[in-house]
């Protein structure tokens, strides 16, 4: 598969603090990839980087084949890139209508390609479609993360970044929320998931890569990472 997202010797500094420390990766058209670690690895600094938030320090970030690094964040959505952030970040004050209408803008004048994206996050989640007129502030943290995902998908994005979407959920919940990664999955998506539940991360995702302190430590097929002795010890509780 060819390479969609492709990051290499990326470094990413909080002051003086070398938050990344040149890290690489790649994402292929197509595929699901994983990035597990500890808290404060640098799973979440890496996300807001690419999708602009952070600006980077060194390196180079290039999605098919274009150099996006230090792109401001609108126009890496412009680019492709959706981000679904970590704690939702949902407008609280708009109703779920309005979430979903701010997201569509980037294309707003392919309206065929709006209601289609609109069908498609109605039938991924059907009880957005049940709440569309009520605030976001209303909705339950399930909810919530519902619709920050709806949200991204409204983009049409070529690249899904998606971080920690279990945190504070139910356990229930996130089986709701990984099932639908799966289907997401299933129709062609590209998805980069940083996910603390690393037993769900390595069963949805093609390959994973491990960060430890800033750096990439492990690398590989997810399902190989997932039987490893080394992975199982330090993040699957094995």
């Amino acid at each position: 598969m060819s390479a969609l997202l492709e990051v290499e010797n990326l470094s990413v500094h909080y002051g003086a603090i070398r938050a990344l420390k040149g890290v690489s990766f790649r994402v292929a058209a197509g595929e699901v990839v994983a990035l597990i670690g500890a808290n404060g690895a640098g799973k979440s600094t890496a996300l807001r980087t690419l999708s602009g938030l952070m600006c980077p320090s060194g390196g180079s970030i290039r999605l098919a084949g274009r150099e996006i690094g230090g792109l401001p964040a609108h126009e890496v959505v412009r680019a492709g890139i959706a981000h679904v952030p970590e704690g939702r970040g949902i407008f609280t004050n708009l109703t779920v209508r309005e979430n979903l209408e701010l997201a569509g803008y980037v294309r707003r004048r392919d309206r065929a390609a709006l209601e289609k994206a609109r069908q498609r996050v109605f039938r991924l989640f059907p009880r957005l479609k049940e709440r569309l007129n009520q605030p976001g502030a209303t909705l339950s943290g399930g909810e919530q993360q519902m619709l920050a995902f709806a949200r991204a998908l409204m983009t049409g994005g070529r690249l899904l970044l998606m971080d920690e979407p279990s945190m504070g959920l139910a356990p229930v919940l996130v089986e709701d929320i990984f099932e639908v990664i799966r289907e997401v999955k299933a129709e062609g998506a590209t998805i980069l998931l940083v996910e603390q539940n690393a037993y769900q991360a390595l069963g949805v995702a093609d390959r994973a890569y491990v960060l430890e302190t800033g750096q990439i430590a492990l690398e590989g097929p997810a399902e190989e990472l997932r039987d490893s002795a080394e992975v199982k010890r330090a993040y699957l509780g094995g």
